[in-house]
């Protein structure tokens, strides 16, 4: 796996901290197959009550990421990668199920670990920024847009229904249930 780890808010990381994090994420690096080619993006962030660490890995049609703040960078670094673990077994079996049918996907992930999914929650992580994105639509069915909200750890995601070809958003709602809002122009019924 290909780390890159970089620091905002007038932080460098030290080799030090770039070595932590690099043996960390071999922690992850098991759940893949030893053929893929990975990239770790890492974000240090550090503001005078606390520092924050942003990991995000790119797959071909999953993107995982989770952010975690603690007193320490190293701190914050455990709970990110304690996070993207259980992200990924929580979601493992669903990516065999509802991925299998996309050349590639199923073998991602590694078939050496088994996971107690029973043991798995989900974390929800909240914040207050608020900042402009732009999306790339991506065709995909209801199920797999669900999944990829789920990697993301977001409570939304929009995406282009491949059922329909409508702009679609699936959301979590207050009971756990899922929600989908599709959109229409004038004239459609």
């Amino acid at each position: 796996m290909k780390v890159i780890v970089r620091g905002k808010n007038k932080f460098k990381p030290s080799e030090a901290i770039k070595q932590y994090v690099t043996d960390k994420l071999q922690k992850v690096e098991q759940y893949f197959t030893k053929n893929q080619e990975l990239e770790a993006n890492v974000l240090c962030k550090v503001y005078d009550t606390h520092q924050t660490v942003e990991i995000t890995i790119p797959t071909k049609h999953i993107i995982l990421r989770a952010e975690a703040k603690n007193q320490t960078i190293y701190g914050a670094i455990d709970l990110a990668i304690d996070k993207l673990e259980s992200q990924i077994r929580k979601h493992k079996s669903k990516i065999y199920k509802s991925l299998k049918r996309r050349e590639g996907v199923a073998h991602y992930y590694s078939d050496k670990n088994d996971f107690d999914l029973d043991k798995m929650k989900t974390e929800i992580i909240a914040t207050n920024l608020v900042k402009e994105k732009r999306i790339d639509l991506k065709p995909m069915t209801v199920d797999d847009a669900i999944l990829q909200m789920e990697m993301l750890g977001h409570d939304f995601f929009i995406f282009l229904n491949s059922e329909n070809n409508k702009v679609s958003v699936v959301y979590l709602r207050e009971d756990q249930n899922y929600g989908i809002i599709e959109t229409s122009q004038q004239g459609d019924k």
